[in-house]
């Protein structure tokens, strides 16, 4: 009886083990910022959407087959930068200059490793350089033509800078160069990004941008600086952030929300809450996504719309765009 009692015991802690091993949470952003129903069209709404919902899929797909955090990070984001839909990749936003710059970072939970691109013209997919970055070479953040010569000894895809040319994005420029609308929030965000905990308990975050429209003198925002855009720890949770960099770059955005979990005990979304309350209170705008070490969310913003969405191994799944939705 005794024995016949310790081997159902075993089988039951065996399973809690199994079902705890094959947890996983992918959280991703597509930009936020000023979003109206009114303005946007249902034509438009499902185009963001199907997207949104094509990466989490790729994703959800690559966790149940065991896949890395980190390759999820990377694939989940290749599909928004391919898009001509967010300000990444394909879709970035034109500089000044009439070009376009980008910046992507990446980040492990596990090892604290983390790698970065900055300025880049001619990288495809500038998160997979960011990869490259932390996985081959000693240094964090590599820029301009030093990043574009690392990719290429890397073997990345290489294209002429009028590959990220979209006839919106590039019409955008030349009504600010006219000086025929005013700089909005909708110039400032865009960012996609991507948070995963993975089955093997692993958390990673990875953001790419196109930065802000008409931006000069080779502007960085917070996208490719670990602690501002990107940040990543197995003891607290992983982050990616979206919106006017510069506030997320003094808030140390990222760090802050690890920091405040790991320092005040507060949960993923009480940090994400109250970093975004510190944002507010200097009225810098945009959003945030975190997941935790226990696969728990947090999809913060206090602009009145963020491209988001999120899958779970619950089974439990949201896309959505606006704020009250």
């Amino acid at each position: 009886m005794l024995k016949r009692t310790l081997f159902l015991a075993l089988f039951f802690v065996a399973g809690l083990l199994t079902v705890n091993a094959q947890k996983y949470t992918i959280v991703i952003h597509g930009g936020a910022g000023v979003m109206s129903k009114d303005k946007m069209d249902e034509e438009a709404r499902a185009n963001y959407k199907a997207k949104l919902n094509e990466a989490l899929e790729l994703g959800e797909q690559m966790l149940k087959d065991g896949a890395a955090a980190t390759d999820v990070v990377v694939k989940v984001i290749n599909v928004m930068e391919n898009s001509p839909l967010f300000n990444a990749g394909k879709g970035a936003v034109f500089t000044h200059d009439g070009i376009n710059e980008l910046d992507a970072s990446i980040m492990e939970g596990k090892t604290l490793n983390a790698g970065a691109v900055a300025g880049v013209q001619d990288i495809k997919n500038p998160i997979n350089a960011a990869r490259e970055v932390m996985d081959n070479s000693e240094h964090v953040m590599l820029s301009g033509k030093g990043a574009s010569e690392f990719a290429k000894k890397q073997g990345l895809e290489i294209v002429p800078n009028k590959y990220f040319y979209t006839e919106h994005r590039y019409q955008s420029l030349q009504s600010l160069l006219k000086r025929e609308r005013e700089r909005t929030q909708k110039d400032n965000t865009g960012t996609v990004g991507c948070v995963v905990l993975d089955t093997h308990g692993n958390l990673c975050a990875g953001t790419s941008t196109g930065g802000m429209t008409n931006k000069k003198y080779g502007r960085i925002g917070d996208a490719p600086i670990i602690g501002a855009g990107t940040y990543a720890n197995n003891k607290t949770c992983a982050v990616s952030c979206t919106g006017h960099g510069e506030y997320y770059i003094r808030l140390g955005f990222a760090r802050d929300i690890s920091a405040m979990m790991e320092y005040q005990n507060l949960s993923v979304t009480e940090a994400c809450k109250k970093e975004i309350d510190k944002l507010s209170e200097l009225e810098g705008t945009g959003g945030v996504i975190a997941v935790d070490a226990d696969g728990n969310i947090a999809m913060e913003f206090n602009t009145s719309g963020m491209f988001r969405g999120y899958i779970k191994s619950s089974g439990e799944k949201e896309i959505a765009i606006f704020k009250n939705e």
